[in-house]
């Protein structure tokens, strides 16, 4: 009899570890729109007033006056692909694959033959966010158009990387690999830097550059900031607390106005093993918290430092934002611990109009939070020196969204409020290591899973995007709670006070509830001019181009969910046409489609497909994208999408 595999395609944790009694989102919601409930259109539109906002309600009504949407292409249809499809008039190429080579010496890709050896030297797996830096030729289009593409990897999946025969029995619970295969998995995490060149309008790897670069699970990086050198971050590896090998479970990220990757730590629980430790362990509350350990790598039954029992402190030293030099391949990846630790989505960035830069950050878990970080000092453009270490000072603020529609932006600062050690914080470092729990006791809004928090530098607006909560029970259905469980997902836009990104006051709005429209019991708030195409659900990652529109990824759309595969969707945020979304990329079956990002001429969009043909094997694949070859599994890759002649997207 053959094993049992289990599905680790999406190694996500949406179970909830916060157990506070902090109040929950949806009931802000619903105190928002008080005594209204789901309304019926005429078309069978199920609108929720109230939490769309008055002026949201009233635009989705009013006669078409003219405005016409900032989206001209011709949207595509939905459903599910074995590859992938874009608008008309658009190309979308694959420009790198999982297993291609990265440095000159990588040997060819095969994935009957793999090894920690080459895959050190190959693309990671499952790429996920991507970002951009233009060579020679500051923000704009280098003339030779060189650049740089940054790419997260951000975890494995077992049973799509290797053929069953190479797999273990199943081993307490989930699946066990050899020592070989564990390596091999942590040198597919971490990230890549590779050159890109645009010749005759397609975009092609620069294979020698010297900027190419693997970052994994064991390059080496330094701790900075207030954590650096504190006792629960020694381990007999680094008794110094100021060195760690490797960054996990690297999801989302951004790009500093100086040229440097944040790449975002996430579900790092799901590296660490050794379950009966955990009873008595001196970080015992704080990894409760944190959800370690989760046990879904089994790596921890050859590296002692992904056992609990055995290094009791490696994993505070994971959750972090890592800031990485693409313009130095030599320079060491940095974990900027004054932005806390917690699973972070991403770090997305924008200068304030006094010079600091806020950098705004979600805790990708169901009843989790919503962060910023404020940097003390202001950001010198082409002062290199100065802002190399700009993260290590500065405050983390926790977000606590109020029913009138105001937001409180909450500092995690030791010694105030209950940040003390009345609650057993005896330094800046504890509320850091511990910021989930910080935020617990600030009273800090539950979310329904907060991904990318993303500002818009045209408008100065704050999109949020919040994935969904399936940990809704329907008993709590009421007035308010007018979504449970939260399936489809919805998106928050934040006004900062006077557009000063650093004040401690802002306002809240709903842009969009998502889900089908057409279905009455769903509340989505769609714009009733969105086509049966153009609706989605489960909004993932964004990004803003450099006209200031927003562009939405999915993850998590299935054939028994929604009918339709992940995409990229087009949003309009402004005017009549407020709310209304167009479909522009289809991903292939099983593909979560991830980590936009624009050049800065806008005429190129990069995206990752992750994870295609998951929920299948290596095997017996759903699809076999990107290549199409009876050989090749199927490959997580990066793909660039132009314009057919050239032009903006």
């Amino acid at each position: 009899m053959n094993p049992k595999i289990p599905n680790d395609a999406d190694d996500s944790d949406d179970v909830s570890s916060n157990n506070s009694a902090n109040p929950r989102f949806r009931d802000i919601l619903g105190a928002r729109i008080h005594r209204r409930v789901l309304l019926g259109g005429a078309a069978g539109v199920a609108l929720l007033a109230g939490i769309a906002g008055p002026g949201l309600f009233r635009r989705m009504f009013e006669e078409d006056d003219g405005n016409i949407t900032d989206f001209d292409f011709e949207e595509i249809g939905t459903g599910f692909i074995k590859h992938h499809a874009v608008a008309s008039g658009y190309n979308a190429d694959v420009l790198i694959r999982w297993g291609d080579p990265v440095l000159a010496d990588a040997p060819s890709f095969d994935p009957s033959s793999q090894s920690a050896a080459a895959q050190a030297l190959q693309f990671g797996y499952n790429n996920d966010f991507t970002g951009y830096i233009s060579l020679d030729n500051g923000d704009s289009l280098s003339p030779d158009g060189r650049g740089l593409l940054v790419v997260n990897h951000e975890y494995t999946s077992k049973i799509l990387m290797f053929p069953r025969h190479a797999l273990e029995q199943e081993l307490n619970g989930y699946l066990a690999v050899s020592e070989e295969l564990a390596n091999i998995e942590m040198m597919a995490h971490g990230g890549s830097v590779i050159e890109i060149k645009l010749q005759a309008g397609k975009w092609r790897l620069q294979s020698g550059s010297p900027y190419n670069r693997r970052i994994t699970a064991e390059t080496v990086m330094a701790i900075s900031g207030p954590c650096a050198g504190h006792p629960r971050m020694a381990t007999s590896y680094d008794p110094s607390g100021v060195r760690v090998r490797g960054m996990l479970n690297n999801c989302a990220g951004g790009m500093t106005p100086w040229d440097t990757w944040l790449s975002a730590e996430e579900n790092i629980n799901m590296y660490f093993w050794n379950r009966p430790a955990l009873e008595g362990h001196a970080e015992q509350r704080n990894f409760q918290r944190m959800g370690i350990p989760a046990q879904r790598k089994p790596w921890g039954r050859f590296h002692d430092r992904f056992d609990i029992g055995k290094e009791p402190n490696e994993s505070n030293r994971f959750g972090w934002i890592v800031e990485i030099d693409p313009l130095d391949p030599g320079s060491m990846p940095v974990k900027r611990t004054a932005l806390g630790r917690f699973k972070h989505e991403g770090a997305e960035s924008i200068v304030n109009h006094d010079g600091r830069v806020v950098i705004y950050m979600g805790d990708d878990q169901q009843h989790d939070y919503v962060y910023k970080f404020v940097t003390l000092n202001a950001y010198l453009e082409g002062n290199p020196e100065h802002n190399r270490n700009l993260l290590d000072q500065g405050t983390l603020h926790v977000a606590k969204f109020e029913d009138d529609g105001s937001v409180q932006w909450m500092p995690l600062e030791f010694g105030t409020r209950p940040l003390t050690e009345d609650n057993d914080f005896h330094s800046q470092a504890d509320v850091l290591i511990e910021t989930r729990r910080a935020a617990d006791l600030l009273g800090a809004t539950k979310m329904d899973r907060p991904e990318d928090v993303q500002p818009n530098p045209k408008s100065g607006k704050v999109y949020i995007s919040l994935t969904n909560n399936t940990n809704r029970s329907p008993k709590q259905i009421n007035r308010a709670n007018p979504r449970a469980p939260n399936y489809a997902g919805h998106i928050i836009e934040i006004t900062p006070h006077d557009n000063d990104h650093a004040s401690t006051r802002a306002i809240w709005d709903m842009l969009v509830l998502c889900g089908n429209p057409d279905n009455p019991q769903s509340g989505a708030t769609f714009n009733s001019r969105t086509s049966d195409d153009g609706w989605f659900a489960k909004p993932d990652n964004f990004a803003v181009d450099h006209r200031g529109r927003l562009w939405v990824v999915t993850d998590g759309n299935r054939l028994e969910t929604t009918g339709r595969t992940d995409g990229i969707w087009a949003l309009q945020t402004h005017g009549t046409l407020r709310g209304t979304s167009k479909h522009f990329v289809q991903g292939p079956i099983g593909a979560e489609v991830c980590g936009p990002t624009f050049t800065p001429d806008d005429q190129t969009l990069f995206a990752s497909i992750q994870h295609p043909g998951a929920g299948s094997s290596f095997d017996q694949p759903s699809t076999r994208w990107p290549d199409f070859d009876p050989e090749m599994p199927p490959r997580p890759a990066v793909i660039a999408i132009t314009r057919i002649g050239g032009g903006k997207i």
